[in-house]
């Protein structure tokens, strides 16, 4: 007891025990038990209520969250996708709104960053557009290859490929794209470059063997004490691939990038919690809503057909004296079953040339009137496509395909919403796969000497950021109202708000091609000698002949 130390409150009175807080009664200064919310500083953490006693989730680490349980939620994910309507087409909208028909490159080099890391005045906005024009010429070469040999598999061109790891992305929750080396391929009439890529299903992004996570290994990603991911372990065939038995228990260890700093594999994913190696899909926070909404579509459906095979029945006196004749075996309920048949057909209802059923006295016709879809049926789904909305970033109307109970202030309003969630999946896209693909085939371009650089220029590893730096241009956003819009994006660019690469940047077009594009067209109205048209505006180019004005890219 002497050494016994007691905590003491302002009053001077004990504090109570600790374990108090954990089941005990805790005492008020006055000797008075605190109970029920007195016990709980904030209402989310109090158990003794209905509402959140049965609520205790645990706390796990983001792996320990994902990681085991990725499989299941993977593949309910895929089956929603597969068999409901509106999980597809929120799936198609993201991808028609991201990656579209195709991703094309806006090289974009640093100059100005180069220009001071080497103390070189030749790397100026001249060198970076010559090298932005080849750049992009090479690039198209090469990402839409006729041959396919951009593709491991000689399958899809570089868009494809990027279109196909967002939709893994979104659904699965990685995008995996591991890049080979296939120098065999290169020789006349075949590939020009030996670097090529595979979109991997993520799937087969797993611990060898099975094996449980450790701290080293978190399904499939190899990482090292400070959390890099330094290698990849891919099965080589999917684990259901029954006709690749074998394959599909052997694991290839592959190192995220080699000794020379050819990137290997490039793993993309949307991260909610700092230290998380595997991503989740769009649909996991809603997929028990989806499967609830399935359930209901069913029985409104059995509900109906039911009411559809019962519409209409037929009633008929029978005293109790007639029951207990049909269930003894009597003839007396026969007999007038037989007298009911001879008075329909003795006494047939005839209108128009057609028949209709007559009825003997006491009977009568009802009929089932059950309202089926439920009157709630309608806004109940309403209330359920919002909360898909607000789980995909996408408006209610975009997934729907539904705009009838839309003006237009309130589409733009959704669209300028879901654009902006859309613009960023475009970019963390953008970051995470396509930059990095196009600076792996811009590795081997520059050390096959492709591409102008100045003299002593430094090597493409020694700043593959600044040679890599690019933007890529896909779908355009569109306009609800084509004549509101536009004007109001040249309002924009008059009053210095905004530039011409911009605007058309978010319509998806190139702005140097547009230029370019125009002084032809002016050039070839005044070589036909054609007054040119109002929208060329007073001070158009004075090109006057097509060889005058400047090539398209």
């Amino acid at each position: 007891m002497a050494n016994e130390i007691m905590l003491l409150g302002a009053d001077g009175r004990p504090l109570p025990p600790a374990r108090a807080m954990f089941g005990d009664s805790v005492m008020r200064p006055d000797g008075l038990p605190l109970t029920g919310a007195s016990v709980f500083p904030y209402e989310s953490s109090n158990w003794q209520t209905q509402e959140m006693g049965d609520w205790l989730p645990w706390i796990r680490s983001p792996d320990a969250e994902i990681n085991q349980f990725r499989d299941r939620m993977v593949a309910r994910s895929r089956d929603l996708v597969r068999n409901d309507g509106m999980a597809a087409g929120t799936v198609t909208r993201i991808l028609d709104n991201t990656v579209g028909v195709s991703m094309r490159l806006s090289s974009m080099p640093d100059y100005r960053a180069l220009a001071a890391m080497t103390g070189n005045p030749a790397f100026d906005a001249k060198w970076a557009n010559e090298f932005q024009l080849a750049a992009e010429a090479l690039w198209r070469g090469f990402a839409d290859d006729i041959g396919r040999y951009n593709d491991v598999s000689r399958q899809l061109t570089v868009s494809q490929q990027l279109r196909l790891g967002l939709r893994h992305k979104l659904v699965d929750g990685d995008s995996l794209v591991v890049n080979y080396w296939k120098p065999d391929r290169v020789y006349p009439g075949a590939a020009r470059y030996a670097t090529c890529y595979l979109v991997v299903d993520p799937d087969r992004l797993s611990n060898p063997f099975q094996m449980v996570d450790s701290k080293y290994l978190r399904n499939g990603v190899e990482i090292d004490d400070d959390g890099v991911p330094v290698a990849y372990h891919i099965r080589k065939a999917h684990q259901n691939d029954w006709y690749n038995a074998i394959e599909s228990n052997e694991w290839e260890r592959i190192e995220r990038e080699d000794d020379d700093g050819w990137v290997r594999v490039i793993h993309d994913f949307e991260r909610d919690r700092a230290g998380q190696n595997r991503g989740i899909g769009i649909f996991t926070s809603v997929l028990s809503r989806f499967k609830m909404l399935a359930r209901y579509y069913g029985v409104e459906l059995q509900a109906a057909t039911i009411a559809a095979s019962f519409g209409t029945y037929i009633t008929s006196p029978f005293d109790a004296a007639q029951v207990e004749e049909a269930i003894t075996g009597s003839d007396e309920l026969s007999a007038y079953q037989n007298l009911r048949a001879d008075w329909h057909d003795a006494r047939p209802a005839m209108l128009n040339g057609a028949r209709i059923p007559t009825l003997a006295p006491g009977e009568s016709i009802e009929t089932v009137a059950a309202a089926h879809p439920h009157s709630g049926f309608g806004e109940f789904v309403r209330a359920m496509q919002l909360t898909f909305a607000a789980a995909s970033g996408v408006s209610a109307e975009q997934i729907t395909q539904d705009w009838s109970r839309t003006n237009y202030s309130s589409a733009r309003a959704a669209l300028l919403e879901s654009w902006k969630t859309l613009e960023r999946r475009r970019a963390e896209f953008k970051i995470g796969t396509a930059t990095p693909m196009y600076a792996v085939w811009l590795h081997e371009s520059m050390d096959r000497g492709e591409l102008p650089l100045p003299r002593n220029a430094p090597a493409f590893l020694e700043a593959r950021t600044q040679y890599a730096r690019c933007d890529w241009l896909s779908v355009g956003r569109g306009w609800v109202d084509p004549v509101k819009e536009p004007q109001g994006a040249v309002l924009k660019m008059d009053a210095g708000l905004s530039t011409l690469k911009r605007e058309c940047a978010e319509q998806g077009l190139d702005y140097e091609e547009v230029i370019a594009q125009r002084a032809l067209e002016v050039g070839k109205f005044k070589a036909a000698g054609l007054p040119l048209p109002v929208w060329f505006g007073a001070d158009a180019t004075e090109a006057s002949t097509p060889e005058e004005s400047p090539t398209p890219k």
